[in-house]
Formats: structure tokens, sequence, C-alpha cells
């Protein structure tokens, strides 16, 4: 697998672009801003989008989704507690357009010869999720290098996000992590220096 990260939008929210190698399919992971960056990386690398998954219904994380909808066609991948039906805009949540996918805990979204698993991880908000795919982690605003996603808007929880950390921590093995905002960590380095998700573990008293 093949993963590309671009720092997109004014909050420099990472957007993954993870492809198959062998059949060059590829998925836009958090596609938050910048729509022209995202779709020359696909075009000039010709390779051929299959789904939008989204981590998160907050607006940072999906800024260029109209724009990428509308040259690719491709289906949008949301928990449903993400989205909004109220028909009035909300920053922190996916207004529902009609035509989204829903995922949660267990399902499995294929790409070429990649899977793609989704882990229920709320607490930055109600429908977060992680996706799992080989070694990869990509944790949204649940976990970032040595630190988490807040907690304190509309959906969050601090002990709900704790719960969700301790469930990564648990994971077998060791994974890279690629997380919403800023750099790349590994899930052993996060075991041993997040003083977050040591606590979440009971490393930390």
């Amino acid at each position: 697998m093949l993963i590309k990260t671009l720092p997109v939008g004014m909050l420099e929210t990472n957007c993954y672009i993870a492809t198959d190698e062998d059949t060059k399919k590829c998925v836009i992971i958090d596609p938050g801003g910048d729509s022209t960056v995202i779709l020359d990386y696909v075009e000039s690398n010709k390779l051929t989008p299959v789904a939008v998954l989204l981590t998160h219904g907050h607006y940072d994380h999906h800024q260029a989704l109209d724009a990428i909808i509308e040259e690719t066609g491709v289906p949008v991948y949301i928990h449903e507690d993400e989205v909004d039906r109220s028909g009035q805009p909300k920053l922190h949540m996916l207004s529902d357009t009609g035509n989204l996918s829903f995922y949660a805990e267990g399902a499995e979204i294929d790409v070429g010869n990649l899977s793609f698993k989704v882990i229920e991880t709320p607490g930055h908000s109600l429908g977060s999720v992680t996706l799992i795919c080989e070694d990869a982690l990509f944790t949204g605003d649940t976990l970032f290098r040595g630190s988490i996603g807040r907690t304190d808007l509309e959906g969050g929880s601090e002990d709900v996000i704790m719960k969700s950390l301790k469930r990564l921590a648990e994971l077998e093995g060791d994974y890279e992590v690629y997380p919403g905002h800023a750099e790349s960590s590994t899930l052993s380095y996060e075991r041993s220096f997040n003083g977050y998700m040591r606590y979440a573990t009971g490393d930390l008293e």
C-alpha cells in the first residue's frame, strides 16, 4: 500500500490517498480542503478513486468533498452518528445529502487488493472511527502523536475517548499511526510516550 499525505485546508488536515499499487485503485481519506491539490495528485499518478472515507464529520475533514464527488462520482462513507438531517449546516457534522453510505464497527471497504476495516473510536465526536488497513491506522482526531483530539465540542467526551484510546492500545502488534493533523507516529511509540494513552491503559495514575 502506498500512502500519500496531503496537509490541506486552513487547519492543515491530513488528507490521505491510500493506493493499492497493483491495481492503482485508491481511497481518499478526509479531504479537508484544497480539492485541486487532491485531484491533481490522483490524476498525475493515474489512480482510480474507489471511495471517500471519512473518520468523522467535522468541517475541516470534508471541505473538499463536494468537488471530489463532482469530479469522481465515488461513494462517501461515514458513521451515521456524524450526519445531521436538520437541513441547517453545522460545523461539527456532515449534512445529509441523501447519497451518503454509512459504515460502522466491523465494516470493510475493499480497494483493489486492500481492505479497510472500521473500528468505532468515539470521544472526539459521537461517530469517530479509526480505519485499519494492513499495518496502518488512520485515526482521525482520536489519536495524535503524543496527544489526542479535543473533547469539548458537540458529541465529545473525555471518558469515552479514553476507552477508545485503551482499545487502540490493546490492538495486537504495531501499526503506523496516521492522524488527522500533524506528523505520523507508531502505535508502539504512543503506548510508551503518549500520556493520554498511558493513562487510559492504567500505566499512569
